[in-house]
């Protein structure tokens, strides 16, 4: 069985323009690595966060060296490792960026995306420092946006699709519980996986994740509540016709 999440039912009043410039962003580069052939593999070390660099413990080899070492926890978050790794970060950017956006505003956004994946790369690398492996992708910025929706819209639904063999069904949860288990399955991941030996960043995806709560509060727009009720499309186009039968309820209802 495996889950994915499709959409969610919170509308929004502003076209997420930075949402979908680093979706843009994040899809050229990664065509770009893949124009590379086997030099991609150079690309990943010369732009990627790699620890033992950062903290100044390895030296870079001068042909792969292109940005200083502290330039790459920022360079490092517009690279995937392959198509399935690229489209499940654009997926989640998708469904839950606009609202964050819209929330904060675009040019905090577009910081605030920054910050939170600076401190993942940083987070990661504090946990492994010796580590010669480099780090790639948005998964620890997009935490961020997923710890940030669910300070704003806990009571938000998110639709999934449920595959189990051959049946599939769509649901609607909570995004508190959606978003809530992502970051438990994060964090028990990181605590159980040996960091130094590559494979997923989970810690990562918790230091994007906790640095995303942390900075929403002070970067979100005057006005924007934390914690806010649900605001679907489904409510607001029930609630209309909702209003009309109390307004005029039928002669022969039954009340319970």
């Amino acid at each position: 069985m495996f889950t994915i999440p499709l959409y969610d039912d919170n509308p929004t009043r502003r076209t997420p323009v930075v949402t979908y410039g680093l979706m843009i962003a994040c899809a050229i580069v990664f065509f770009w690595q893949l124009s590379l052939g086997p030099e991609a593999n150079a690309v990943v070390y010369a732009l990627g966060v790699i620890p033992a660099v950062l903290f100044r413990e390895a030296r870079l080899d001068p042909d792969l060296y292109l940005v200083p070492g502290w330039m790459s926890v920022f360079t490092s978050m517009f690279l995937h490792g392959g198509w399935l790794h690229l489209l499940g970060n654009m997926l989640y950017l998708w469904i839950f960026g606009n609202n964050v956006e819209e929330a904060l505003g675009r040019a905090r956004f577009l910081v605030f995306y920054l910050a939170c994946g600076a401190v993942a790369a940083l987070a990661h690398s504090l946990a492994a420092p010796d580590s010669v492996i480099p780090m790639i992708g948005a998964s620890g910025a997009i935490g961020g946006v997923l710890s940030a929706y669910l300070m704003l819209h806990p009571r938000a639904n998110v639709y999934i699709m449920i595959v189990v063999f051959v049946f599939v069904r769509i649901i609607s949860v909570p995004a508190a519980l959606v978003l809530g288990l992502w970051f438990v399955m994060q964090f028990i991941s990181g605590a159980t996986t040996p960091t130094a030996e590559g494979g997923v960043a989970f810690w990562a995806h918790v230091g994007g994740f906790v640095a995303g709560a942390i900075l929403v509060p002070l970067m979100k727009r005057p006005g924007v509540r934390l914690f806010g009720r649900a605001h679907s499309r489904a409510f607001e186009m029930q609630r209309p016709s909702a209003v009309r039968r109390r307004r005029a309820p039928s002669a022969g209802a039954r009340h319970l």
